[in-house]
């Protein structure tokens, strides 16, 4: 199983990412080393929106839909209508 989700930080800004464990990914953007160097200097960093995927594949083609085609607002709109 692979996740493709969305992290408010504490500067507000958005972060995507791809993991095949959510809640140790999240914690490593929070406590360790591991975390997006991006993330480590934006610290805490909320999970606000995820989905879920059958292989890396299809997994890894959402991500970079959402990273490179979709602007903040398109995000904020996916993040606030997900079921």
């Amino acid at each position: 199983m692979y996740y493709v989700y969305i992290v408010e930080c504490a500067d507000a800004t958005l972060y995507t990412g791809i993991a095949t464990e959510l809640e140790r990914r999240i914690e490593e953007h929070n406590h360790s080393d591991k975390g997006a160097k991006y993330t480590r200097a934006r610290r805490p960093v909320t999970l606000v929106y995820h989905e879920t995927f059958k292989d890396r594949s299809t997994a890894s083609k959402r991500e970079y839909e959402i990273k490179k085609k979709m602007n903040r607002k398109q995000k904020l709109y996916l993040i606030n209508h997900s079921d």
